[in-house]
């Protein structure tokens, strides 16, 4: 008799994970600690209840990297996305849903599931040895013993804490006629680390009037569960920097110090913002110490009053808030298997994805690669064209090491390998701006497609 695949957690990505391994003609075992234990966030015992908002955000598969993951999901028989395009509500071109009508029928789906087990109740520390196949699928609110054990294991630090996040931004849409490459003091072995950052200058009537729009600012309030874990001294927000003085931070992550603006020599900026290369393929920039409890739109507006930075297009906003994620890159291999115990797979939020489609497609992806090898298969992920890759290629090494830090991110165009694409249009016109950056995603979504309908081929599951 097959040995089930147990699968802690029935969010997004454990339902997700629990439906591919099903319908590959293998048993599975749900252990959902609700309503046993609850959580802080969430109001039901159903099965990917979804906490927060109610959208998935875009559905354009075409110019959106969500809208193109939700279509590699529907491609990959996801049983999210077909509750979701089931129990849709008007949203526009969003994907909104129901959210009671889509847990109850991802529910009732897998519990009518003939190879689907539900069991309620904590997992209490770490699965238990005779396990041999495991997807820790438990999301950013892991109970406290899983986490400790999870802890204890990996030797990890800190799991649960405040993320300290700062925007990061489309390389592509920095105004370098105004910006800079340039490390502090011409620091660096080789050339280019001597300009690793990119630098925007500010005079001080600019300085003044951007501590005036920080300070007015609407910030983000913690949660009562999220007030008793404190921030780190060492990553403030920098709307708390400003409230210890107006030159707070032209003293700290905005200091001027040892840098030279190449386009303007002889005057000495008042303050300087920088941006770190946040991804190997270079398509992705963060703004040094600027994690932020700004509300979303506020952020947009304020940061784009740098100058440079006019146009930013953000691949994802600041902020600062409680979560539970894992070291994937130093933990994970390829196959999101933990490293030092093959037997467990990981998936969902708690390998540094974020967003309810994200966490679902890492939940398809772990179930997938979890039921090939319980038959024995050979299946490698999908190639880091494809948004399933590029998330994957994330959470198990895309991101810089050394100083920069794994941080969990949406899907975006900016973890795609790079595309050439047309410079002119068909009658002859040539592209820019907008129409440039409109081409080059659609190229990157046909790619992205194309190949993934490759990969199918070679993935046995799909072809049963």
């Amino acid at each position: 008799m097959t040995q089930p695949i147990h699968i802690v957690g029935g969010g997004m990505a454990g339902s997700e994970a629990a439906w591919q391994i099903a319908e590959a003609g293998l048993p599975v075992v749900i252990h959902e600690m609700r309503p046993v234990r609850g959580t802080e966030a969430h109001l039901t015992d159903g099965l990917a209840e979804l906490v927060c908002s109610n959208s998935f955000r875009s559905d354009d598969a075409e110019t959106n990297a969500v809208g193109l993951l939700h279509e590699e999901m529907r491609r990959c028989n996801s049983i999210i996305m077909a509750m979701g395009d089931k129990h849709q509500v008007p949203a526009g071109g969003a994907l909104a849903v129901d959210r009671v009508a889509f847990s109850d029928a991802v529910t009732e789906t897998l519990k009518n599931h003939p190879k689907v087990t539900i069991e309620r109740g904590e997992v209490a520390g770490l699965p238990p040895a005779e396990w041999d196949s495991v997807i820790i699928a438990t999301g950013p609110l892991t109970s406290p013993a899983l986490s400790q054990a999870i802890l204890d294991l990996t030797g990890e630090d800190s799991l649960a804490f405040f993320d300290a996040i700062a925007p990061i931004i489309h390389r592509e849409s920095i105004d370098m006629e105004v910006a800079w490459m340039q490390s502090r003091y011409d620091k660096g072995e080789t050339e280019a680390d001597k300009a690793a950052y990119i630098n925007c200058p500010m005079d001080k009537a600019q300085y003044e009037a951007f501590i005036d729009a920080l300070m007015a600012a609407p910030k983000t309030e913690f949660k009562d569960w999220e007030k008793d874990t404190p921030y780190f001294e060492a990553c403030l927000p920098i709307e708390v920097m400003a409230e210890r003085g107006r030159e707070t931070l032209r003293h700290g992550p905005m200091k001027p110090r040892g840098l030279t603006n190449k386009h303007n020599p002889d005057v000495k900026p008042w303050a300087v913002v920088q941006l770190r290369q946040d991804n190997a393929l270079g398509t992705l920039f963060n703004m040094v110490g600027f994690q932020t409890k700004l509300k979303y739109g506020a952020q947009a507006e304020i940061f784009r009053m740098i100058p440079g930075l006019e146009n930013a297009e953000f691949a994802r906003l600041g902020g600062i808030h409680r979560n539970t994620f894992i070291n994937s890159p130093r933990l994970l291999d390829k196959q999101l298997r933990m490293k030092a115990n093959p037997a467990w797979r990981f998936a969902g939020q708690v390998t540094g994805v974020e967003g309810y489609v994200e966490s679902a497609a890492m939940g398809l992806m772990a179930g997938r690669l979890a039921a090939a090898e319980r038959k024995g298969e050979t299946l490698s992920a999908p190639p880091a064209t494809t948004a399933f890759g590029a998330l994957i290629e994330h959470v198990t090494g895309g991101h810089l090491s050394g100083k920069a830090t794994f941080q969990p991110m949406n899907v975006n165009f900016g973890l795609f390998p790079d595309i050439d694409t047309p410079l002119k249009t068909e009658d002859g016109k040539r592209l820019r701006g907008k129409d440039k950056s409109v081409a080059r995603k659609r190229a990157m979504s046909a790619r992205a497609l194309s190949d993934l309908q490759v990969w199918l081929g070679t993935d046995r599951l799909a072809a049963e």
